[in-house]
């Protein structure tokens, strides 16, 4: 720097130390803190006085900052005016212009006095201002709220510190952007209305806005922009964008400020490089970067009546058989829920259906409200898995959604007679289409997502997996574990170990569930067992119908039950007695109970028949051809035989139950391809898995070989709760992981609702 231009610093810096109104508008930035902690106090107050689930839907405060920064910027922003408009006001503007001749040295002469003492100044309101919101907020800061955020964030929260260093450092940009309004307008009440409308008024604005343009316009407001630098704010910038598009305010202000003090000879200069460096900001600000390509699929109204309006569809070719890429193709139905604009994408989140044979797109169709908060940051996405069993398909309906009756063989004899039962009817199912029926394994469906994922140019993917949807996304985290972003495991199916190894837990969380039964008969008078010892009379009546099976009375079917079925059919209701506190299945399986203790198990019968269309559980072969491929069978009769001895040793109440499952595959027309696996020990981010009790500890299985990996359980019943359920608290953790990566912290549980 020259001696003519130091001079010219330390002059300026003598001016700004020795106007008093500086001191004053400095002490009276503290105004924002106590905007910010009066804001935190008044939500306080709100937040304790509502319920659970309304606290749940509260907006949260974010760093603290948000009411407090339009303030702040507003006495920054005066102050730098003031340091240019007061030497008009008092006519010493003539004097500074004859001491420092050249007029662009004389207004940025400004810059180092006023960014310094603004950068210590706006680092310390902006501590002060989240400190003070926290200190308030107190306990109730760490309340996990739906959308995935907290009602207070602490600095030890990423990205939170650097979002308030940032808002320091955009105090320094407001006093800057203050110095060239007032340096263009030349007049303090011209520049004060200027800032006010820049700072106070625009904002608010923005806010009346028909959305998705509120959400646009309000992420180019200043005070927006540190939370979006830091990653965090929400908005719908980028960081790089967000810095930018600050430079480029300041760029803006400072050029109008240099164009209107340079004499007219320069104005011209002044204007070309202002623009050249307002417009390199500007180039950096489109909304940004989640490392999207082009797309190769062509989205289109979905032609379903039931379809929400803003609901896309599409599909995808991928080859019937995955080790020949070039041979014949399929097209697989996908469904688009596209992202509100609400907030910078993160990218797309696949839901992936359970069953197996349920349809994605009616996931998307059914529970599209369940996604609102997530379509802030994501495109969600489902599909039609090739699996998925629904009429009019290249396979016949008729026999996927049909199967026979799985009975528990005695003998090697009756272990054979069933595998031929069940190889007739996969059969006939198979016979439409051998090459398709042999390719419905999970790692199929894997592999076809992973052809989604392509044709959507995302370079990573978001999956939220239900029930046996956990199939497939445990074979996509094999087969590709670096596209995955995350993975939320939702009552989900298992599929790292084999049959044998999970049945302690299972036939342990039978046992429970018949001892919660047990507990609420006791007290409910709408159970037909009431007064009664639940846990003698199941025993009494599972040994009663193994040794004469209980007739389904006045059916033509002449289905009778055995114990194994009675096993069977109970057990869904064991495990979902519905919304709490009636609890209608349970009151349906008491009153079945207690009817086939008198020799009528019709009451079983007719509540299979409402779901199956079936006197006795069938076993569905749309199911099987996706179950036995992933290796759900027994090895052998020997392995059948072993299981049972266990299952008798495991379990009292329900011995050989969860053999219904793997007998179904006995006599399978088509090999086991795609086997129980490990997850891989690295590449793969942490996942969370969720489940009630029926459902928790097989999903804290699935995902505990997963470093860093973490899962919720929930006080209550229920399956696949993010879509199925009722509980906000799940949701609120599942959101929080998806948007922000941050997994609740080992052993937390959720209250039941109601």
């Amino acid at each position: 720097m020259t001696a003519p231009a130091t001079d010219a610093v330390a002059a300026e810096w003598l001016k700004l130390r020795s106007l008093r109104s500086n001191a004053y508008l400095l002490a009276v930035s503290l105004v924002a803190v106590l905007a910010c902690a009066g804001v935190a106090y008044l939500m306080g107050r709100g937040f304790d006085h509502q319920t659970a689930e309304e606290r749940l839907r509260f907006t949260g405060n974010g760093n603290g900052l948000g009411t407090g920064l339009p303030v702040a910027y507003f006495v920054f922003g005066t102050l730098g005016a003031l340091t240019i408009t007061s030497e008009y006001a008092t006519g010493m503007i003539r004097t500074s212009l004859v001491a420092v001749p050249r007029r662009q040295l004389f207004l940025f002469a400004k810059v180092p006095g006023l960014a310094a003492v603004t950068l210590v100044a706006g680092q310390l309101l902006a501590f002060a201002m989240h400190l003070a919101a926290q200190a308030v907020l107190g306990e109730r800061a760490a309340q996990v709220l739906l959308d995935g955020r907290t009602l207070g964030t602490p600095l030890s929260d990423p990205g939170v510190l650097t979002s308030v260093v940032a808002a320091g450092l955009s105090m320094t940009a407001a006093a800057l952007i203050g110095l060239g309004v007032g340096a263009a307008l030349r007049s303090t009440p011209g520049s004060l209305v200027a800032l006010v409308m820049l700072f106070l008024v625009l904002p608010v604005a923005a806010q009346t806005l028909p959305s998705p343009l509120r959400a646009r316009a309000g992420s180019y407001m200043i005070e927006n922009l540190p939370g979006q630098i830091a990653g965090v704010g929400g908005g719908l910038l980028s960081p790089p964008a967000a810095a930018a598009l600050l430079l480029a305010y300041l760029a803006a202000a400072l050029t109008a400020g240099a164009a209107v003090t340079a004499s007219k000879g320069g104005r011209r200069r002044v204007l070309a490089v202002g623009a050249a460096a307002l417009l390199a900001g500007l180039m950096a600000v489109p909304a940004a970067g989640d490392s999207t390509g082009p797309s190769s699929l062509v989205w289109r109204p979905c032609a379903d009546k039931d379809a929400p309006r803003d609901m896309r569809c599409a599909s995808v070719q991928v080859p019937v058989d995955w080790s020949k890429p070039a041979g014949r193709k399929i097209a697989v139905p996908l469904g688009l829920l596209p992202a509100s604009g609400g907030a910078r994408r993160i990218g797309t989140l696949f839901s992936v259906p359970g069953g197996p044979g349920a349809s994605g797109i009616d996931d998307l169709k059914q529970f599209h409200g369940k996604f609102t908060p997530l379509r802030d940051r994501f495109d969600v996405i489902s599909l039609a898995p090739r699996n998925t069993v629904e009429p009019g398909g290249v396979l016949p309906y008729e026999c996927l959604a049909t199967g026979p009756w799985i009975t528990l063989p005695r003998d090697r004899a009756e272990y054979a007679a069933l595998a031929r039962t069940n190889r007739e009817h996969a059969q006939r199912c198979r016979a439409a289409d051998p090459e398709l029926f042999d390719h419905m394994d999970s790692a199929s469906v894997a592999r076809d997502i992973e052809a989604v994922r392509v044709a959507l140019g995302e370079d990573r993917l978001s999956f939220l997996a239900n029930s046996y949807g956990g199939r497939p996304a445990a074979a996509y985290a094999r087969l590709f574990p670096s596209r995955v972003r995350a993975m939320v495991m939702d009552g989900a199916a298992g599929h790292t170990e084999d049959t044998a190894a999970g049945e302690p837990r299972m036939y342990a969380r039978a046992e429970r569930q018949l001892q919660r039964f047990a507990a609420w008969c006791r007290t409910a008078t709408a159970c037909a067992l009431h007064g009664r010892d639940v846990g003698e009379v199941w025993r009494g009546l599972v040994t009663a119908a193994d040794r004469s099976p209980v007739p389904v009375k006045n059916d033509p079917s002449g289905a009778a039950y055995t114990g194994f079925d009675l096993k069977v059919a109970a057990a869904p209701s064991f495990t979902s007695p519905g919304r709490e506190p009636d609890v209608p299945r349970w009151v349906q399986l008491a009153a079945a109970i207690d009817k086939a203790a008198g020799g009528d198990a019709s009451g079983f019968a007719d509540y299979v028949r409402q779901s199956s269309g079936s006197p006795k559980v069938p076993s569905l072969a749309g199911q099987n051809m996706t179950q036995c491929l992933d290796g759900a069978g027994y090895g052998s009769y020997a392995a059948y035989r072993e299981a049972l001895r266990r299952a008798a040793e495991l379990s009292p109440d329900f011995a050989g139950q969860r053999a219904w499952w793997p007998l179904a595959c006995v006599g399978w027309p088509a090999p086991v391809t795609n086997p129980p696996a490990p997850l891989p020990a690295r590449g793969l981010p942490p996942f969370l898995g969720v489940g009630s009790w029926t459902d928790h500890d097989e999903v804290a299985e699935i995902v505990r070989p997963v470093p860093g990996s973490s899962s919720v359980r929930y006080e209550g019943h229920g399956h696949t709760l993010y879509l199925y359920g009722d509980t906000g608290c799940v949701t609120a953790h599942v959101n929080r992981y998806l948007t922000s990566l941050r997994l609740p912290p080992p052993g937390t549980t959720c209250p039941p609702t109601g």
